[in-house]
């Protein structure tokens, strides 16, 4: 095993090691659509799989804007019935 691999870094009381950083880092690539079917996924930089990891999480905060907004005008164009049913399916 090599100095690089054996190497932990101290946080907060526990330690985390080199592979335990490179299985999350892999871990992250698999969920991300941009980096997910690379043809070369081994070859993905560390530093790469985090900005993209950075960029869809801002891409998702936006999407979940736009659909909290259109929901918020279909409520307040809906009835109160159902509105208030919507409200209660929303809550659970």
């Amino acid at each position: 095993m090599s100095s690089r691999r054996s190497r932990s870094r101290q946080t907060g009381g526990s330690r985390i090691t080199d592979d335990q950083i490179q299985d999350l880092v892999s871990k992250l690539q698999q969920l991300l659509p941009e980096l997910h079917n690379t043809r070369r996924p081994d070859k993905v930089s560390a530093s790469r799989v985090l900005q993209e990891t950075c960029n869809y999480i801002k891409t998702l905060h936006r999407e979940v804007d736009g659909l909290s907004e259109r929901l918020s005008q279909l409520l307040e164009t809906t009835d109160t019935t159902q509105a208030a049913l919507i409200r209660s399916l929303l809550m659970q």
